[in-house]
């Protein structure tokens, strides 16, 4: 029960104990907490104290409230090591997550235009566009670029639901030896929004990495847009995994 001759203030302390009920499993993910009336009443509280107690917890993610269905325990996200060396579907596969690919631009040579951060800016790539599902909801959108002579090839071979980690490694006998990451939020055209089912208007972690292998550096470049309300994208400091 709630102690009144605390210095913890009351809807602080309803929170912990919400807290502790969703850390011990009795309130699950998904899990429709009790309303602000029944808190107050079971609490001997005012419905102001229960609405901040819950307010506390929506701040904190640990809650989350729907419109006209009450407020509920937050869906765990799954974690993904998106940005290992090991490739994306790899990382996905490695937590269990079922993950599919649909091919949205064939492998072929292109012309790359003026783009400092890629390094086959104003040369010839190979260029690949992918589109990763889970459940069927889109979660991920690579467009890769790949040394047009390492790789010579490499568009005769389908890549749907293929890894390509693990098609340079076992095709082309290589694999990065480290690389490069950066981060940012972007946005992206209408059409390529549609892929990820969001608005041009919301906001998409953009990852660009440069691969580097023994025989030539960034041999592989690509730009990852990320739907991180379904997934956590973490990262894993150190080491080169192998599929």
């Amino acid at each position: 029960m709630l102690n009144s001759q605390s210095p913890i203030p009351l809807y602080h302390q309803l929170a912990d104990i919400i807290l502790e009920k969703i850390r011990s499993g009795k309130y699950p993910p998904g899990y429709r907490i009790p309303s602000e009336h029944s808190l107050a009443s079971e609490y001997a509280i005012g419905r102001p104290t229960a609405r901040q107690a819950t307010d506390l917890l929506v701040r904190r993610r640990m809650l989350v409230r729907k419109r006209g269905a009450g407020t509920f325990v937050t869906e765990e996200k799954k974690e993904v090591d998106l940005f290992s060396l090991a490739g994306t579907i790899t990382s996905f596969k490695k937590k269990g997550i079922s993950v599919k690919t649909k091919i949205l631009q064939k492998i072929a040579l292109k012309k790359v235009g003026n783009d400092i951060e890629n390094p086959f800016s104003n040369k010839e790539a190979f260029f690949l566009s992918r589109l990763s599902t889970v459940n069927k909801k889109p979660a991920l959108l690579e467009d890769i670029y790949l040394h047009p002579v390492l790789f010579s090839g490499i568009h005769n071979i389908n890549m749907e639901d293929r890894s390509l980690s693990r098609v340079v490694k076992e095709k082309y006998y290589m694999r990065p030896i480290d690389g490069k990451q950066n981060f940012r939020i972007g946005h992206l055209s209408e059409n390529r929004a549609g892929y990820l089912d969001v608005s041009k208007d919301t906001s998409i972690l953009v990852v660009k990495r440069i691969l580097n292998f023994e025989q030539a550096e960034g041999a592989i470049y690509s730009e990852l847009f990320c739907r991180t309300d379904r997934f956590v994208f973490s990262q894993t400091i150190g080491g080169i995994f192998d599929d």
